[in-house]
């Protein structure tokens, strides 16, 4: 990877993620909930908490109808909204969906539903309902987006406070997921067209691959409560600092694991900075648990995970020789 030059930035294609962040604070004070955690909303039913997450799928949508292909999307949108809660500590439980369309379309809507199913089994969730609205006069194309709902014993809901001296254990990611797709668009779509090779897989189109659907991650949810895991991270937007909302430590990234090919080659098409490739990207690891360094070997042993680093006193990632703060 490199820094040369002027490349391409997230805000340059009109994502601010500082911007995305102070709206969503604003939005929260307005009405000044105490119930929230990082990832998800949390209501007391008497002995347990019902929790609630949000979450749509983005720009991966205009990929999807660049390329005719709206088969995986579904996916997607289950694994952003059951990611979120397995980062509270929270066993995902059911889905309702909301699909808002210009036009009613049978085979869009077919292909959409194929996903979802695809997604509710793997996240072993059940589906409550749906909306589909039809708004000519307020969308062009169609948006997709989806609420799950949750639950957790009280003990179960981590404190989302790493402790200093705990274990970073890292999940690969198994592509973009449905983060920073504005810019890895105007970045492959200087040169390339959706439907040109992949150039490290050319038996992958580029659409192809920036379709994949999002790793779900409900299998450590189980691990998370029977390990002293005490804060997660769901590596979306903003990347790396994501780590940052496991409370103000300084995160010492010592083994990362390898990003995958998709990533070099945004960043060549887009000459973009290692910094803000960390700051838009999984760059590999799509979560993160932060647990005592004597269970960390063995939560990995037992997982996919790696040992990728440890919490220290501070408040920065330390990853790849950037500092992120």
């Amino acid at each position: 990877m490199t820094d040369e030059g002027e490349g391409l930035t997230y805000a340059e294609t009109g994502v601010d993620i500082d911007a995305s962040e102070d709206a969503t604070a604003a939005l929260l004070a307005a009405f000044g909930s105490d119930m929230t955690t990082e990832y998800a909303g949390l209501l007391d039913i008497g002995d347990r908490y019902l929790a609630l997450a949000t979450d749509g799928v983005g720009t991966k949508l205009m990929v999807a109808e660049a390329v005719d292909d709206f088969s995986t999307i579904g996916i997607d949108c289950i694994a952003m909204n059951v990611n979120d809660l397995v980062a509270a500590g929270v066993t995902p439980v059911a889905f309702v969906d909301y699909l808002a369309i210009d036009e009613p379309d049978d085979e869009l809507t077919e292909a959409i539903g194929r996903g979802l199913a695809v997604g509710l089994e793997r996240a072993d969730l059940t589906l409550l309902g749906g909306e589909t609205a039809v708004m000519p006069e307020v969308v062009t194309g169609f948006d997709l987006a989806g609420t799950c709902a949750g639950l957790a014993e009280p003990e179960e809901v981590l404190s989302g406070e790493a402790a200093v001296g705990n274990a970073l254990v890292g999940f690969p990611s198994n592509g973009i997921h449905s983060n920073g797709l504005t810019l890895a668009r105007e970045a492959v779509t200087r040169e390339h067209g959706y439907d040109d090779p992949f150039p490290p897989i050319p038996e992958r189109t580029i659409g192809e691959e920036l379709l994949r659907p999002t790793r779900i991650y409900t299998d450590l949810v189980e691990y998370i409560h029977a390990y002293d895991v005490d804060a997660a991270a769901h590596v979306t937007g903003g990347g790396w600092t994501n780590l940052l909302r496991m409370g103000e430590r300084r995160y010492v990234i010592d083994d990362p694991l390898p990003a995958q090919p998709v990533f070099e080659f945004v960043q060549e098409c887009g000459s973009v900075s290692d910094e803000e490739m960390h700051r838009t990207f999984n760059m590999g690891t799509g979560f993160v648990l932060s647990l005592p360094e004597d269970q960390a070997t063995e939560l990995a042993s037992e997982t996919d995970g790696v040992v990728i680093g440890r919490v220290e006193a501070g408040s920065s990632v330390e990853v790849r020789g950037l500092t992120l703060e």
